[in-house]
């Protein structure tokens, strides 16, 4: 997918509705005579625009590595316990609203509903043949950006069909939470009904992706019934899972049939530190990475984002998923004469589905243009979520939920003598381990246990009734003039 920049983002970053640049070298371009008003008068506008929304899903690398420190399954790791202190502080359940990190994600993701609501904003300009593929496409991107939202911060301000510009965070009030769910379940909707199936270019999406996530949407309310239809019609096709789970976090798994929908990444254009979200690679893989590495396969990184024992032990024996989904460093060193430093609360395990390998063409600063793409939605993701709905819906169909996952099972271990043949709570459970299994690593575990009730018992410092959801940016409410209500158990 070609790629533009525009920046367009929410508060402190609503300066200007169009930047053609990252960095601070955007002073420097000659001034332009066209506004943004002036845009939309050809379908090619309508395009790029349309590129320049997707363009900040690379920026959700950091809702990801963030996402599943957060949780029991990862330490932050580093090089020390003052590495990257937001980070520090997320693991530690220690945050606070002065958060770099709380910040980035917070502003990353209104800049890419700003971006969807351009479009939208002006979607009635001008007509051309296969606009409602493009409209369709920016609903299930602000969709998307404001799930993320939903999930981190709780209630948001929400912006439908309209910019939120320079000076409107004066009148612009935080929505609760059922209302934005609202919007997101309008828009995918929509979505779901006017997409194709397929698409030819790689990345864009597809009615598949628009359905899994409204049934993922649905899951995060405790609406089961409504999330099962919605996931049942995913898995009727043309979906499916690989046959060997080995490949699937490799290039060559890239796109396959088990990707519902896929954020994509290249190392074709480099990036350096001071516009991380401008990066065209997979920053968060480089931060995965091996502390200063030297050995064959994986390239070094900065140690972040490192498993836990507890996780790798939970992982049944004859199950194939281990030892790709979590690198053993120290039995991998002794195998293949690699070394290695050892980081900040180093376990001797990587997130090996999401560190670095060789091979990259190490454009710019090489350990932020990384060109793994992030799997956002797979089909095992999709065939668990649907077991779960089916299992917690006011009328179970228990025997469906089993067929869901032990679809999962059966190529975790490569026959049917691990089905799982329990209903009703024991079911649930058992539904919740699978889950953690296959998806570790992949920034879902938090925000499942958040939304099953388990966080409290399962992560070390989590405070109920506070830490379900993170501390909007302190700076964020300042500039609303002080209006808005801090999350509770926050103080600004």
């Amino acid at each position: 997918m070609k790629k533009i920049k525009i920046q367009l983002g929410f508060i402190a970053m609503l300066a200007s509705a169009v930047l053609v640049a990252c960095g601070d070298d955007f002073v420097e371009v000659d001034p332009i005579n066209e506004n943004s008003e002036d845009f939309f008068n050809t379908e090619e506008d309508y395009q790029d625009a349309l590129v320049g929304a997707y363009d900040l899903l690379q920026a959700t690398y950091l809702n990801v590595m963030v996402g599943e420190i957060a949780s029991d399954n990862t330490l932050a790791g580093g090089e020390s316990a003052t590495d990257t202190p937001g980070i520090q502080q997320i693991d530690n359940m220690t945050h606070t609203p002065v958060n770099q990190q709380l910040r980035d994600i917070w502003g990353w993701m209104f800049a890419g509903v700003n971006r969807a609501n351009y479009i939208l904003e002006f979607q009635n300009k001008t007509e051309f043949a296969g606009k409602d593929q493009v409209i369709a496409q920016a609903r299930f991107l602000r969709a998307y950006y404001y799930f993320e939202l939903v999930k981190w911060f709780g209630d948001v301000p929400l912006a439908v069909d309209q910019r939120l510009l320079f000076g409107d965070q004066f009148n612009v009030d935080r929505t609760p939470k059922e209302e934005v769910y609202a919007q997101i379940e309008q828009d995918l909707i929509f979505a779901a009904e006017t997409l194709p199936a397929t698409q030819a270019e790689q990345g864009r999406i597809t009615s598949g992706a628009a359905r899994a996530l409204l049934g993922k949407a649905y899951l995060y309310q405790d609406k089961f019934t409504e999330a099962a239809n919605a996931l049942d019609q995913v898995i009727a096709g043309p979906y499916d899972l690989v046959d060997d789970y080995s490949t699937i976090f490799e290039q060559e798994g890239e796109n396959s049939i088990e990707s519902v929908f896929e954020v994509q990444y290249t190392d074709k254009e480099g990036a350096g530190f001071g516009c991380l979200q401008c990066s065209e690679g997979n920053v968060a893989v480089g931060f995965n990475g091996i502390r200063n590495y030297s050995g064959p396969l994986f390239d070094s990184g900065f140690s972040f984002n490192v498993p836990v024992k507890e996780v790798y032990d939970a992982f049944e024996p004859g199950d194939s998923r281990r030892d790709i989904a979590i690198l053993n460093i120290e039995e991998f060193s002794a195998a293949n004469g690699a070394t290695y430093n050892e980081g900040f609360e180093h376990t001797g395990f990587y997130n090996r589905k999401y560190i670095a390998r060789k091979g990259d063409a190490n454009l710019g600063d090489a350990n932020l243009t990384n060109p793994n793409n992030y799997r956002s939605i797979r089909f095992a993701d999709v065939l668990l979520m649907a077991a779960e709905a089916h299992n917690r819906k006011t009328t179970p169909n228990d025997g469906l939920a089993q067929q869901y996952l032990n679809r999962v099972r059966r190529r975790a271990f490569g026959d049917t003598n691990h089905d799982i043949t329990a209903s009703g709570a024991t079911l649930t459970d058992f539904i919740y381990a699978e889950r953690r299994l296959e998806l570790v690593g992949e920034g879902h575990r938090f925000f499942d246990l958040v939304r099953t009730g388990r966080a409290a018992q399962n992560i070390d410092g989590f405070t109920p009734n506070k830490n379900e959801v993170f501390p909007i940016p302190a700076i964020e409410i300042q500039l609303a003039g002080n209006r808005w209500e801090q999350n509770q158990g926050y103080t600004n």
